[in-house]
């Protein structure tokens, strides 16, 4: 398979199961949000980096740091349906709540070295 068949195809893929998941969310918003807390893109990026160098100890990297990374992530879904309610429009709390993850990623690399994670 080319390289640009191997590209479109993780794309397609990785483009379907977005769809679906909103798409799931529009008529059940609990079961989409189940789908979208799936970690298939972690696991799909986890296959795609195997096809595309099958080392043990990069992958155990990879999937060691990513379990660190989704950590500061997680407060971004407290503070969106918090903001929500209080009346703040749907834009500015997605951008507050990207902004705390992303102030909460540079914490994890400042920090998360010095207790010997390697991100």
């Amino acid at each position: 398979m080319t390289p640009l068949a191997t590209l479109l195809i993780k794309a397609i893929v990785s483009a379907v199961l977005i769809v679906a998941a909103s798409e799931v969310a529009r008529r059940q918003p609990g079961i989409g949000a189940l789908i979208a807390s799936l970690p298939l893109v972690s696991v799909l990026g986890m296959i795609w980096l195997w096809q595309a160098k099958p080392d043990v100890q990069n992958m155990a990297h990879h999937a060691e740091a990513t379990f660190w990374y989704v950590l500061p992530s997680l407060p971004m879904f407290l503070l969106i349906p918090a903001l929500l309610r209080r009346g703040i429009p749907f834009w500015p709390a997605l951008g507050l709540g990207c902004a705390l993850t992303i102030g909460l990623y540079l914490a994890m690399t400042t920090v998360g070295p010095r207790f010997g994670l390697k991100l």
